[in-house]
């Protein structure tokens, strides 16, 4: 990925990957004054069976951009179907020099996870550990496989810190008396071959695409979309129009990105670009030792396509794709097709009765003021629209209505002071996707999930020149991500949940006028995250952070 800043810092990429923090091991999860790697995130909920534990690779090592190789077996104690399957890997950094780097797990064509490394330093070999509940993905276990780990790294030129990485499948077995959840009859991958890897997406014409003949029996049909910036469009929420881009020492195409999913090269649906920060995005400082929300474990968005089954059962090839509207070099892609069968028949049949969804018309608005001093003013993009896509399916149990509509608002304002002496961009990034499907069956009460799901970023970067000739460059960032569900039938609820996600990080860099790094001051960061639902299940952690180090856990963070 890249670590080109794109900001006024006129250091080098190695400069920021060298800035050093205390030494600390972490001996447990949180470990006050450790600068080790932590999140507030929760641990998978396990069912109480005893689970089969399937290794997949122990101890890989990750020096160069060869994928490491492993095979895998499905359990002969705990034939499925699974109460529960728990993906879990632990991943560790030597001390030393080295970026951040992409980490995705590949089971055959299928992507099993997804995330970003911490970065070391000199006197910090950070280690964590990830987790993802796969049960829905549970067909993709039912025969043994090849598979693939793919971290891309390397020790050239300075950088030193060797990444090691263990992962492991948990299967567990139903409970005496349970019935087995509902999962994905078929799983088909849209990645880049039979061994996976995601396909680099440049411009915005440039799709990952997959062409299937599919079971003619399908019910319910969904796609989990990862679109993971890089490069050029790593920080593309800094991005600004391309024909002020120059002038304001900013990347182009405007701040505004978004996934375009297509069936048959139709508009099918809608995915947000998660504004993910990676551990040496902007200044490193920032995320030792709490990253940035989900940088290290990446959720993909769950596009519902059930008004497409009908269509799709009808024993044709079919095109599933998806593509990055405003990509600017480039986009990490990969996506899996879900698909839920009619247990009841051999062949569903419908078709889509209305599409309103079309292309996004940004609107872009500037107001620069050019003066001798400099420019100063502000740039901002919005994208404000709202779609319906209704179909049905004909299925063994009646007549299946599905209408899927939803409310996708984007904006992206920056406020810029550019001179001799600062450079100031201040971003306000705000998304926000509510979607409500409703699905009627004759003879049955309507069923409504609505959900309303948020992720704003607040940026602000300010560089200045002291009266000495010293640079400080202090960043704050505050990300959010939050999903509220509500599920309804026949007009009364019978479901809810909530989610919120928050990361507070400020840091300010210091340097002599020759950007010889000379040490960071005022660093502070915290993590709440918080769950609850209409079970009566609660979680809620929160951790702060000061001079690098952890300072505070609250009681309900996992042990």
């Amino acid at each position: 990925m890249s670590r080109t800043s794109p900001f006024l810092l006129k250091c080098s990429p190695l400069v920021l990957a060298t800035l050093l923090v205390s030494a600390a091991f972490a001996s447990g999860p949180y470990q006050l004054g450790s600068a080790n790697t932590v999140t507030a995130d929760p641990n998978i909920m396990r069912p109480t069976t005893t689970p089969c534990v399937v290794q997949l690779f122990s101890n890989a090592q990750f020096q160069d951009f060869n994928p490491y190789a492993f095979n895998f077996t499905p359990p002969v104690d705990c034939p499925g179907p699974w109460a529960k399957v728990v993906f879990e890997s632990d991943i560790s950094v030597t001390a030393g020099i080295q970026y951040d780097r992409t980490a995705n797990f590949w089971l055959g064509p299928t992507n099993i996870y997804f995330g970003t490394t911490a970065e070391p330093s000199p006197s910090l070999g950070p280690s964590w550990r990830v987790e993802s509940d796969l049960t829905d993905y549970s067909s993709i276990f039912a025969t043994a496989q090849a598979g693939a780990a793919d971290i891309g790294n390397t020790l050239c030129c300075g950088l030193s810190g060797i990444i090691y990485a263990s992962a492991d499948i948990e299967f567990y077995p139903l409970a005496p008396g349970q019935t087995a959840p509902v999962t994905a009859n078929v799983v088909l991958p849209l990645s880049a071959g039979s061994s996976g890897g995601t396909v680099t997406l440049n411009t915005s014409t440039d799709m990952l695409a997959g062409t299937f003949t599919m079971p003619t029996n399908i019910q319910n049909a969904y796609l989990d979309v990862y679109a993971q910036s890089q490069s050029g469009d790593e920080f593309w929420y800094t991005c600004v129009p391309t024909d002020v881009a120059t002038e304001l020492f900013s990347c182009g195409n405007t701040g505004f990105r978004e996934t375009e999913v297509t069936i048959d090269g139709q508009p099918a649906g809608v995915a947000p670009i998660y504004p993910w920060v990676f551990t040496g995005g902007i200044d490193p400082y920032l995320w030792f030792p709490l990253p940035g929300v989900q940088t290290l474990n990446f959720i993909p968005y769950r596009v519902d396509l059930t008004p497409f089954a009908g269509v799709l059962s009808d024993s044709q090839p079919h095109t599933v794709a998806l593509s990055v509207y405003n990509a600017n070099g480039y986009f990490s892609a990969t996506a899996s097709l879900l698909l839920y069968e009619d247990s009841g028949s051999t062949q569903t049949s419908g078709k889509v009765t209305q599409n309103t969804l079309t292309a996004p018309a940004p609107v872009v608005s500037e107001n620069l003021t050019n003066t001798m001093q400099g420019v100063v003013g502000t740039v901002g993009v919005t994208s404000n629209r709202s779609y319906l896509i209704q179909g049905y399916v004909n299925t063994s149990h009646g007549q299946v209505n599905t209408q899927v509509a939803q409310s996708v608002k984007f904006s992206n304002t920056q406020h810029f002071v550019v001179n001799t002496s600062s450079f100031v961009q201040n971003i306000g990034v705000s998304s926000t996707i509510a979607t409500s499907t409703r699905t009627f069956v004759k003879g049955s009460p309507l069923m409504v999930k609505n959900q309303i799901m948020t992720f704003p970023l607040v940026m602000d970067i300010s560089q200045k020149t002291q009266s000495n000739g010293d640079i400080f460059q202090t960043t704050t960032a505050n990300q959010f991500y939050t999903v509220n569900d509500l599920m309804l039938a026949g007009g009364q609820k019978i479901s809810h949940s909530l989610l919120t996600n928050a990361g507070q990080h400020i840091d300010t860099l210091e340097f002599d006028s020759s950007f010889n790094f000379l040490g960071n001051t005022g660093q502070s960061s915290a993590q709440e995250y918080n769950y609850s639902d209409s079970t009566g299940a609660t979680y809620s952690c929160s951790l702060a952070a000061a001079n690098n180090v952890l300072t505070a856990f609250s009681p309900g963070c996992p042990q």
